[in-house]
């Protein structure tokens, strides 16, 4: 009897101690500091800031304010997670550009792109052209909103959520060679056509999925 009792013991430590190894590891993390922009980089001149966990970037009535914010650490294979709420005026959209080369020149990296349908600037997954417009006819996305974003990209193979709903699945075949390594992750604002807007973040998560 007392033999049985320390298993239960035993056992019951264990269910209750902090998971280790591997399983830790493949925990979401979340990118974003609450009031500071550590581990991130900036591109062009658009302002980025950060308050209360809230990610603000826009052109500032200035449609050449063009900008992206990428991570400093490359990823490969990973599993991100965030919510947006994006400006509803023309052309202006955002996106998420996976595996960003730090290299110029290299190429184009796969964005998931975020912006209005109607405009023609649908939730969907771009890279030299559309690869597959989820979302065209602004049927999940809510307007000035928040939206949740989820993105997995492994391999080749590509999944993007808006809304709980998939609108990617996607597998490239016979990708170029630097569409497979590691990259950055990268957020955008783009003044399409001459059109100025905002789009916000927050809770910008990763759970890296690298071998």
């Amino acid at each position: 009897m007392k033999y049985f009792s320390l298993i239960i013991v035993a056992i019951s430590w264990l269910a209750l101690s902090p998971a280790t190894g591997q399983g830790a590891d493949t925990e979401f993390k979340s990118l974003l500091a609450a009031d500071t922009l550590d581990g991130w980089e900036t591109i062009g001149p658009a302002k980025w800031r950060v308050t209360k966990g809230e990610l603000v970037t826009g052109q500032d009535g200035d449609p050449k304010r063009w900008g992206m914010l990428q991570t400093k650490s490359k990823y490969r294979d990973f599993e991100l997670k965030l919510d947006f709420k994006i400006d509803e005026y023309g052309k202006y959209n955002s996106g998420v550009y996976l595996r960003q080369p730090t290299e110029r020149g290299v190429g184009r990296p796969y964005q998931v792109n975020i912006g209005r349908g109607v405009a023609g600037e649908p939730g969907g997954l771009h890279l030299d052209d559309w690869l597959a417009k989820g979302d065209e006819h602004d049927k999940i996305r809510r307007a000035l909103k928040w939206n949740s974003l989820r993105i997995r990209i492994v391999e080749s193979h590509i999944e993007v959520w808006l809304n709980g709903k998939q609108i990617v699945d996607f597998t490239h075949e016979n990708p170029k060679p630097y569409l497979l390594k590691a990259g950055s992750i990268a957020l955008q604002t783009y003044g399409a056509e001459g059109y100025s807007g905002w789009v916000k973040f927050r809770n910008i998560q990763l759970k890296d999925l690298s071998k």
